[in-house]
């Protein structure tokens, strides 16, 4: 059995969830360790082919040390258990604290470790857990420089197989959109962001009027979803809200432009769709990640940066404005997404481990792999 610690927030689970599926189809016998949390519990409702299990977990934030070493130790327990009725050869690790408690139980009972990051800048997580493992994957070759890990590969971020090229107007349709009219998608990722909307509903009135031909897809949040509609509805936009969309190949497809938060599955996402992008980081996100993300991809040509903190409403309204009369910096921003796709990655990552669990026992690969002599030269790194 492989596990694979994924939960906590979308951006950890759906790309532990595309490994997933690529791993069973290669005849392998998968659980999914998840969190109570309701967007990972919403997520796997449907899933088949994989077995699930719910572990608790709590990240570490502020001075929340006691809380956090309680929940880490029950969350052990927890994964020491499932592990006694069903003892893994290998654990991937997503991301998060959600994943380290697995990755430790994983460690105690000699499973080979795995890890991805799919983020610039590693969480902490990842940076405690990399000493162990046997392999990492990292989403940005900026990542690789923080790890302490023997081997590592630039693999990108997976993405689920229905994010690809799909028809604009027949997405629309579905989401009982106008087929025929521009769209702009808002979004602050799976639990949506508070400082988006804010900065949305201060532009859109006038962004409204001098645009009426254009509609808004907006995807607030559990926590605004409602004050959203009551505020489109008072100033009379065009705009479909939702607390969140499970099928955001819809939304993408859909989308002229984004307005999005920079966690890196979203990035992943807007790259394996192509979608041109203004791009607002989460402020204080753990160690500002979201906004070298989010620097990665304005860098490339790949999106646009607003710094949320300093934005003013005029500041969002020209980048849309810019983006929708220019279709010739649309495209040119399509076209710097391509380096930032990697159709290939869950394949990549699943032959890696595949590969790995092939090699000498456990003790001799890490005795071998771990060792400071070797380390630079048993590093795999292959450009995004």
């Amino acid at each position: 059995m492989i596990a694979i610690a994924c939960g906590g927030t979308g951006g950890h689970l759906f790309p532990g969830m595309t490994v997933g599926r690529e791993l069973v189809r290669q005849g392998c016998d998968v659980t999914l360790l998840i969190s109570p949390k309701e967007v990972d519990q919403l997520a796997v409702r449907h899933l088949t082919g994989m077995e699930v299990a719910t572990l608790p977990a709590l990240a570490l934030q502020g001075r929340n040390y006691l809380r956090f070493l309680g929940a880490l130790r029950q969350s052990i327990r927890s994964a020491r258990r499932l592990f006694r009725r069903r003892r893994p050869v290998a654990v991937l690790g997503m991301g998060g604290f959600t994943a380290a408690a697995p990755m430790m139980a994983g460690r105690l009972c000699r499973a080979k470790l795995f890890l991805h990051e799919s983020n610039a800048i590693p969480g902490r997580a990842n940076r405690m857990l990399a000493r162990w493992v046997h392999h990492a994957f990292v989403g940005f070759r900026q990542a690789a420089d923080s790890l302490p890990a023997a081997r590592i590969t630039v693999s990108g971020t997976p993405v689920r197989d229905c994010f690809r090229s799909v028809v604009p107007e027949t997405c629309r349709r579905v989401l009982e959109l106008d087929p025929a009219k521009s769209t702009v998608l808002i979004m602050g990722g799976s639990q949506g962001a508070r400082g988006v909307n804010r900065l949305a509903m201060a532009a859109l009135p006038r962004l409204s009027a001098r645009y009426p031909e254009v509609q808004y897809l907006w995807l607030a949040g559990m926590n605004d979803v409602e004050e959203v509609r009551a505020f489109c509805r008072s100033h009379n936009i065009a705009a479909k809200v939702r607390k969140f969309l499970p099928e955001m190949e819809l939304a993408y497809g859909a989308a002229t432009l984004a307005v999005s938060r920079s966690g890196a599955a979203s990035l992943s996402e807007i790259a394996a769709m192509r979608v041109p992008s203004i791009l607002i980081p989460l402020p204080g996100s753990a160690d500002n990640h979201q906004f070298h993300n989010a620097e990665n991809f304005r860098r490339t040509g790949a999106a646009l940066l607003l710094d949320q903190e300093a934005a003013t409403p005029e500041d969002l309204i020209g980048r849309i404005t810019g983006l929708l009369d220019d279709t010739e910096s649309r495209e040119s921003m399509r076209g710097a997404l391509n380096q930032w796709h990697r159709a290939d990655a869950p394949s990549l990552i699943a032959g890696r481990i595949l590969s790995e669990l092939s090699l000498a026992p456990a003790d001799s690969v890490r005795e071998r792999e771990f060792s400071a002599d070797t380390r630079p030269a048993t590093r795999e790194l292959f450009a995004l």
